[in-house]
């Protein structure tokens, strides 16, 4: 059974940085595209970067662009988001999510199996 397992998550100022993290376990992370999604308080949950299984391509929502790094350790079954500069708006409990589906998905529907989140919050 495949497991997603976010960690990294916390308080930072605005400005700061953050790694999140996540591990798979049940099977390879060669084996799926990956993505990083957020949801906060009263809306709906949206997709923030993913990176294709040979991590040779990724993609970036647009407000992210420039702060956000995607990337993937497959020897390790890891993948990771370091954020920077971070914005209170960028407070949301992040999701990581793994896809069968070739290239970058960003539509969650894409996404067959997703870690329970960890939380970033930012403060002004």
């Amino acid at each position: 059974q495949v497991q997603l397992v976010e960690s990294g998550g916390g308080l930072v100022q605005a400005g700061g940085s953050l790694r999140v993290s996540c591990a798979i376990s049940g099977r390879s992370l060669s084996s799926y595209a990956m993505g990083w999604f957020r949801q906060a308080p009263g809306k709906e949950r949206e997709f923030v970067s993913g990176i294709s299984r040979s991590g040779d391509n990724t993609y970036y929502k647009d407000s992210v662009k420039g702060r956000f790094t995607i990337s993937r350790d497959n020897a390790k079954n890891t993948v990771f988001l370091q954020t920077t500069s971070l914005k209170p708006e960028d407070t949301a409990v992040y999701y990581c999510a793994a896809s069968v589906v070739g290239g970058v998905p960003t539509n969650p529907h894409s996404y067959t199996y997703w870690g329970r989140g960890t939380q970033v919050t930012v403060s002004s």
